[in-house]
C-alpha cells in the first residue's frame, strides 16, 4: 500500500510540472518495479509491457478515429453545423446558445476530442453571439461545456484507451454513450435557460427579420449524417466491427474532405502529419499506463483496497460515490486522460469484484472527468478559450459554466443511480445484432 501510495504521488506531481504523461507514468511503473522486484524483471516487463500493449490489432481505431475527426474539422464542417443549430432553435431568449450546444454534440460525434471541439466551435460560435449581443460568461461557458461532450458521444478516444486498458467492447462503449450524451446536451440547453432567466441581459432575443435557409444548411450537413450513419450504423447492424468502421469512416472523411473546396491538398498533408504526432503521443501514453498498471498489480493494492472496502460496511453504492468523490477532486487538478489512466488500475479491479457492469463504469468515469475538463483551476476546456478568445477573462468563463457543472454533477448521479441510462442501448443493439 505504502509503495502505491508513494507510486501515485509522484506520478500525481510530475504531472502537475507539466511532466508529459506517457513520460510521468512510465518513470514511474518502471522505476516501481525496480525497487520492488530487480533491475532484470523491471526490464524484461518493459520488453513484454511494449510488445503487448502496442501491437494489438484493436488501437488500429486511434490513428483512424483520430485522422476523421481532424479531416472533418479542417473542412469547415463546424461552421455548418452551428449554423443549422442556429436555423433550428436559435429564435429565442438564448437560443444561440443553446444551438452552440447542439453543435457541440454534432461535431463531437465525429471529432471524439473535447479540445479539439471545444477549440473549432468557439472560434465560430463565440464571435457569432458576441455580435448578436450575447454576454461573454454565457457564450463562452456554452462552447466550454458544450465541448465536453467530444469525448462521450460516440466515437470517442478516451472511451477507446479506457476499452483498451480494461479489455471492454469498444462498441458497447460507444453505444451507451449516446443516452448520457443526449441528456448532457438537455441539461445544458437547461443551465442556459436559468442562466438566462437569472440575467436576461446575457442574451438578447434574436431578429426575426434575418432570413436563414433552413433547407439549404441541412443540405449542407449531409458529409455528417452519412459519416456518423456509416460508422454507428455498421457497426449496430453487425455489418464491421468498430475496428473495420473507424477505417471505412476515415476513407469517408477523406473523400469529403478531398471533395471540399475549403481543404486543399497542403492542408491535408498537414492534416496527416497531426494525425501522426497525435496517435504516436497516444501510443506513448497507452504503453507508460501500462507500466504503471503493472507496476500497480505487483503491489497488490487493488486486493488491499478491496478487503478495506469489504470491511468498511459501505453499500456499493456508497463505494461508487467515493469513486466519484475522488475524481471530482482530481479533476480539478488533473486533465481527463490522467485521471482516467492514474485510477483505472486501482479502481476497475474492485468495480468487477462488486458486480458491476465494465461499460457503465467507463461511461460513469467518462461523464465525471468531463466535469473536470469545465472545473478550475485546471479545467483544460476554460483554457482553450482563453487561447481562442485571449480578450475574454478567465473569471468570466468560470462565472458562466457555473450552472453547467452544476447540471453535470446532477446528472453523474443520475447515471450511478440508474445504470440502465447506459446499459439498455447498448444491450438492446448488440442483442438485435448477435440475433
Amino acid at each position: 500500500m505504502t509503495a502505491t501510495l508513494f507510486g501515485f504521488l509522484i506520478a500525481f506531481a510530475l504531472i502537475l510540472v507539466q511532466v508529459p504523461i506517457a513520460t510521468a507514468l512510465g518513470l514511474v511503473g518502471f522505476g516501481g518495479v525496480i525497487l520492488l522486484s530487480g533491475w532484470t524483471p523491471a526490464f524484461s516487463m518493459v520488453a513484454n509491457i511494449t510488445r503487448d500493449s502496442t501491437l494489438v490489432y484493436t488501437l488500429i481505431v486511434l490513428p483512424l478515429f483520430v485522422l476523421m475527426g481532424n479531416l472533418v474539422a479542417g473542412a469547415g464542417i463546424s461552421g455548418d453545423l452551428f449554423r443549422a443549430a442556429q436555423a433550428l432553435i436559435g429564435r429565442r431568449r438564448g437560443g444561440l446558445a443553446m444551438a452552440t450546444v447542439a453543435a457541440c454534440g454534432g461535431f463531437g460525434a465525429i471529432c471524439g476530442s473535447s479540445v479539439a471541439t471545444a477549440a473549432t466551435m468557439g472560434k465560430v460560435a463565440i464571435p457569432a453571439m458576441r455580435k448578436l449581443g450575447y454576454g461573454d460568461s454565457l457564450s463562452s461557458a456554452a462552447v466550454a461545456a458544450g465541448g465536453t461532450l467530444g469525448i462521450l458521444i460516440p466515437p470517442s478516444i478516451i472511451m477507446v484507451v479506457y476499452g483498451v486498458a480494461t479489455q471492454t467492447h469498444i462498441g458497447m462503449l460507444f453505444a451507451a454513450g449516446i443516452v448520457p450524451g443526449l441528456i448532457a446536451i438537455v441539461g445544458y440547453m437547461a443551465a442556459v435557460k436559468y442562466s438566462v432567466w437569472r440575467n436576461p441581459a446575457l442574451a438578447p432575443l434574436a431578429d426575426e427579420t434575418e432570413k436563414i435557409d433552413t433547407p439549404a444548411l441541412l443540405r449542407s450537413l449531409w458529409p455528417v449524417l452519412v459519416i456518423f450513419g456509416v460508422v454507428m450504423g455498421g457497426i449496430y447492424g453487425g455489418f464491421f466491427t468498430s475496428i473495420e468502421a473507424s477505417g471505412i469512416g476515415a476513407v469517408a472523411a477523406l473523400l469529403f474532405a478531398l471533395s471540399s473546396h475549403n481543404l486543399k491538398l497542403a492542408e491535408i498533408y498537414d492534416i496527416f502529419a497531426d494525425t501522426a504526432r497525435t496517435s504516436a503521443m497516444m501510443f506513448g501514453i497507452i504503453l507508460g499506463a501500462a507500466l504503471f498498471g503493472e507496476f500497480i498489480n505487483i503491489t497488490g493494492v487493488h486486493e488491499g483496497l478491496l478487503k478495506v472496502v469489504q470491511g468498511s460496511g459501505l453499500p456499493n453504492f456508497g463505494i461508487v460515490l467515493l469513486m466519484i468523490l475522488v475524481y471530482l477532486v482530481l479533476g480539478c487538478v488533473l486533465e481527463s486522460l490522467s485521471m482516467i489512466l492514474l485510477t483505472v488500475p486501482i479502481f476497475f479491479p474492485i468495480i468487477k469484484v462488486m458486480g458491476y457492469d465494465p461499460v457503465w463504469f467507463g461511461i460513469l468515469i467518462v461523464v465525471v472527468v468531463e466535469i473536470g475538463l469545465i472545473t478550475p483551476p485546471i479545467g483544460v476546456n476554460l483554457f482553450v478559450i482563453r487561447s481562442v478568445m485571449p480578450d475574454i477573462q478567465m473569471m468570466t468563463v468560470i462565472r458562466g459554466v457555473i450552472p453547467f457543472i452544476v447540471v453535470d454533477l446532477v446528472r453523474v448521479l443520475l447515471i450511478a443511480a440508474v445504470p440502465a441510462l447506459s446499459l439498455w442501448l447498448p444491450q438492446l443493439m448488440f442483442k438485435a445484432a448477435s440475433g
